[in-house]
């Protein structure tokens, strides 16, 4: 069975997010007072061919581990629909 995996990445909390602080700046000049703490990360879709949804999750999990993200200064959520 094929299921989607939903895999979302972030920078670590207390890490330097550049491009967070980008955005956050930009949001408060155009007027968008109270917005702290911006993160910018990724969102990743795949359709993931396994045996039931904690089969899904682990693959995931392994290509999050090997390829998708930076276990040095990023962590992920998956969530698997189907």
């Amino acid at each position: 069975m094929t299921y989607r995996v939903h895999v979302r990445v972030i920078p670590r909390t207390g890490l330097l997010d550049p491009q967070g602080q980008a955005v956050e700046h930009a949001l408060g000049a155009l007027g968008f007072a109270g917005v702290r703490e911006v993160r910018i990360g990724k969102a990743i879709e795949l359709g993931v061919e396994a045996a039931g949804p904690a089969q899904a999750r682990e693959a995931a999990r392994a290509m999050c581990d090997r390829l998708l993200a930076n276990p040095v200064t990023e962590d992920y959520e998956i969530e698997v629909e189907g």
